[in-house]
């Protein structure tokens, strides 16, 4: 009952930017927290960056923060990325949650978008 359809993915060289765009349908109170996580071939998922509506709790990953900005509207998410790097070449997934603890605790249980291509190359 709950669908993420995400958007904005695409290929950039170094220092360029993108923005990811996640829009949630369905019950909003169990996307209360929502974010993005990354995976590339060979490495473990990370958590990217999450909040809740208002830019409350807001989350990111050392090695994005300076670089990548979340906002929310309501049933919606965006990542602005900036200054992107090689290493933040991965699959990027909206997921949401009820709560951040969740979000973090039990991605098992999260709803998951389908996923975006973000590469980053010269």
């Amino acid at each position: 009952q709950v669908q993420l359809v995400e958007s904005g993915g695409g290929s950039v060289q170094p220092g360029g930017s993108l923005r990811l765009s996640c829009a949630a349908y369905g019950d909003t109170y169990s996307v209360a927290y929502m974010g993005w996580f990354r995976q590339a071939p060979g490495k473990e998922r990370e958590g990217v960056a999450a909040t809740y509506d208002g830019e409350r709790s807001t989350y990111y990953a050392d090695s994005v923060k300076g670089r990548f900005t979340i906002s929310r509207d309501i049933a919606k998410v965006y990542l602005q990325m900036n200054i992107l790097e090689p290493e933040d070449t991965a699959m990027y997934y909206c997921a949401a949650a009820p709560t951040r603890e969740r979000w973090f605790g039990s991605p098992q249980n999260n709803n998951w978008g389908r996923g975006t291509q973000v590469t980053v190359s010269s």
